[in-house]
């Protein structure tokens, strides 16, 4: 496997998953109908919206506002399990991801996935990929604090120094397409990608923002990490 050049910045890619990797809020959006509806109640796309990029837990707590009259735990399971059903009958790839992972691949840069999915379903996409092209997986079961905050980006930094003590977050890109995501990356301090899919994105200079992944490429990832960029992040 060829290593990136000495004088690349870029160590690591940070992926969020769901709307970026593949694109599965409309199978979230499916399953949060059918259960509010199974209770009785209704489920309208302005909430559906409020949920993109949130943390189960949050997102629970409104379904249950809406209606659904189960613990916080039953929603996430039964939530994840009708998820995991459609990603399993086909996988909705996200424009450009798998090209641009394998990209990253063959040039060495190491992967990190960070989702507020949980592990099972985490697991189902990362296996539906051709390569093992992620080192380390950040779930919304594996911290205390979801996005918006940046504990699941820190903790995937700190994973990745356990194999690289010198990396750091400098060296990091983070690829996201939510506001809870992107506002998680950014206070993180790693170096930002948006690229907007179900929910308009502000563009407010603090991350770059792009409008697909389709035909992007690993130099534009390391360009991101050159002093210039420092300036205000290139659009596009």
């Amino acid at each position: 496997m060829r290593l990136p050049a000495p004088e690349s910045p870029l160590k690591a890619v940070l992926w969020d998953m769901d709307g970026t990797i593949v694109d599965t809020e409309p199978y979230w959006i499916a399953a949060e109908h059918a259960l509010v509806e199974a209770h009785g109640g209704t489920w309208s796309h302005e909430q559906a919206m409020q949920l993109v990029g949130q943390s189960l837990t949050f997102s629970a707590g409104l379904l249950q506002q809406a209606g659904v009259e189960l613990e916080i735990r039953e929603i996430i399971d039964t939530l994840t399990a009708e998820v995991i059903s459609s990603v399993r009958q086909r996988v909705p790839w996200r424009p450009g991801a798998r090209e641009l992972l394998e990209e990253l691949h063959q040039a060495g840069v190491r992967c990190a996935l960070v989702t507020m999915s949980e592990g099972p379903l985490a697991r189902q996409v990362v296996d539906s990929l051709p390569r093992p092209y992620f080192e380390v997986l950040v779930t919304g079961d594996t911290v205390a604090r979801g996005k918006p905050h940046p504990e699941a980006y820190l903790t995937a930094v700190e994973l990745l120094q356990e194999q690289d003590p010198d990396l750091g977050i400098h060296h990091c890109v983070a690829l996201e397409d939510s506001v809870p995501g992107v506002a998680a990356a950014v206070a993180s301090g790693v170096a930002t990608v948006a690229v907007p899919h179900i929910v308009p994105l502000p563009d407010d200079g603090s991350y770059a923002l792009w409008e697909s992944l389709a035909g992007r490429s690993l130099s534009e990832l390391e360009a991101l990490l050159e002093p210039a960029a420092a300036a205000g992040y290139p659009r596009g």
